[in-house]
């Protein structure tokens, strides 16, 4: 987990202390907070300039102010909330990208209280309309194997919504479900009487190969979230979800930002005198300004083995995702979530996300 220099800085009540004071945000890996807690959070960061976050191992409260936050990566699988709020970043100076988990088990019901596919899709546009491309990446995330869904039936639900955002999303990013690794996962699929198959790597395998013959007509850049398995073979890539290239794309011109992740600017090569393009140094991002940039290190080390995500601050929680989707490692509980939305309603301005 990233550790910025704390700052006593004043709450609300005018108490004096300890905030950390990100750079970059992530809203959130714990928990939705663009479908459930917009108002909540834009509250916190536009007219509080601050939250509070406990602490899911031991449960002690800390504070991130967001006084120099430059950039924040949203994760929804319900993100339509958002499109009001937008103008606040653009105010502040705030630039953003959104992980959209846009699947389809609607049939199956693993998902029961999102939108309908169809309005979910209209949604990945309409912020691809508002923020431009780049700014939304879909994930399909994760890839549930049952008595009812086979790798045919997954194949099918992806091509479905890839023609659809056919020139709204240049990436697809996918997992596969690791039930086996959950116990509360396991028994949440059993009490709700849902066949799990765990999946094998050689079927990993069949669903990336016959994915890239599928992405062949759509061209998006295919990538895994936080699995072992190597699928480069397939032109598969292990992703990173909170992304400094992708962030560097999109904000190369944020001093603050491209300082905290180690960015060097430097003139695009000119071409030979038989007209080819020089070649750019391993790692090079090209940026529309005849510029290319290189970065530093900024890997997230607190994060899981495999995962390829770079430092920021999470300020979400878990036990507070009200989605109930049948898979979900995020609650312990669908009881336990729904009663912390409650008392989230009972307080919705609170420090913390449940009000509490």
């Amino acid at each position: 987990m990233a550790t910025w220099a704390k700052q006593k800085l004043p709450r609300e009540n005018g108490e004096l202390v300890d905030m950390q004071v990100p750079v970059l945000v992530s809203a959130s890996r714990s928990t939705d907070i663009p479908a459930f807690y917009a108002d909540w959070f834009f509250y916190r960061l536009d007219k509080a300039g601050y939250s509070a976050w406990s602490n899911p191992f031991n449960g002690v409260k800390s504070y991130v102010s967001y006084k120099d936050t430059r950039f924040i990566v949203f994760w929804s699988k319900n993100p339509k909330p958002l499109l009001q709020y937008l103008p606040i970043l653009e105010k502040r100076g705030i630039k953003c990208y959104i992980q959209y988990s846009l699947n389809d088990y609607e049939k199956e019901g693993l998902e029961k209280n999102v939108p309908l596919l169809s309005q979910r899709i209209d949604t990945f546009k309409r912020l691809v309309d508002t923020l431009g491309k780049g700014h939304v990446v879909w994930r399909f995330d994760p890839l549930v194997l049952t008595d009812q869904i086979s790798i045919d039936s997954l194949l099918e639900k992806v091509e479905n919504i890839g023609s659809q955002l056919t020139g709204y999303t240049e990436k697809l990013v996918f997992s596969f479900a690791d039930i086996l690794s959950y116990r509360k996962v396991q028994a949440n699929l059993q009490k709700a009487h849902i066949n799990y198959v765990d999946w094998q790597e050689e079927q990993m395998r069949e669903f990336a190969h016959r994915l890239s013959e599928l992405n062949q007509k759509w061209g998006y850049e295919l990538a895994t979230c936080g699995e072992k398995i190597d699928l480069t073979e397939y032109g598969v890539k292990k992703n990173h979800c909170i992304d400094d290239n992708l962030i560097i794309r999109l904000a190369y011109n944020d001093k603050t930002l491209m300082d905290y992740l180690k960015v060097k600017f430097f003139p695009m090569p000119q071409k030979s005198l038989f007209g080819d393009p020089a070649p750019l140094p391993e790692g090079s991002i090209i940026l529309p300004n005849g510029m290319y940039a290189l970065h530093g290190d900024n890997k997230d080390k607190g994060q899981r083995e495999f995962c390829g995500c770079i430092k920021s601050k999470d300020i979400g929680e878990y036990n507070t995702c009200v989605h109930g989707c049948e898979y979900c490692y995020a609650n312990a509980s669908k009881q336990a979530a729904a009663m912390n939305f409650k008392w989230h309603k009972g307080n919705p301005w609170s420090e913390t996300i449940t009000g509490k």
